[in-house]
């Protein structure tokens, strides 16, 4: 065996460098390799070419190597990386601000809610939501724009004033 093997290890480096483009893992593949050969010597066919056999063991390694990095991506020590790469933004001020809009939303009239949801969240056009609800693209863009407005008094004032603020009524002259 060592006969057979020996003389294929400069080989199979300079095979292994050619598919890793790395010379630390491209060692590594070749000791995985050989050990690979050593400890499955006996299943070889006797009539095979060794070689052969060898580098088809290197190449099936280097093939499930590379696949696995692109599933887990490259390896990077923690001394080589950059301290930001490990802080997460809080999403606590996410969710809050998400739950508040939600409770904002239920503040607004239905006919204000309605096209502020077609419009901002299913993305229509003003015209389709005049289509879906039945009524002119005018009252769709002044709706949407009180709606806008009241939303975002709402969410300014927070949920203290939502809460104490019913309808809210203007006297017009």
């Amino acid at each position: 065996m060592m006969a057979l093997v020996e003389p294929l290890i400069p080989s199979l480096r300079r095979y292994a460098r050619s598919l890793l483009r790395d010379q630390s893992a491209a060692d590594d593949l070749v000791q995985d390799c050989l050990e690979r050969v050593i400890s499955r010597w006996h299943q070889r066919r006797t009539d095979g070419n060794a070689r052969t056999w060898v580098f088809t063991i290197l190449h099936n390694l280097a093939i499930n190597r590379l696949k696995q990095t692109a599933r887990r991506g490259g390896h990077v020590t923690v001394e080589d990386t950059d301290e930001a790469a490990f802080a997460t933004a809080p999403a606590q001020e996410h969710r809050l601000h998400h739950q508040a809009v939600v409770e904002a939303l239920s503040w607004l009239p239905e006919d204000q809610r309605s096209v502020l949801l077609l419009v901002s969240v299913e993305e229509l056009s003003y015209a389709e939501a005049a289509s879906v609800l039945d009524i002119p693209i005018g009252t769709v863009m002044s709706r949407l724009s009180r709606a806008r407005h009241r939303l975002a008094q709402m969410l300014e004032d927070g949920p203290v004033r939502q809460a104490t603020a019913g309808t809210i009524l203007r006297r017009v002259k």
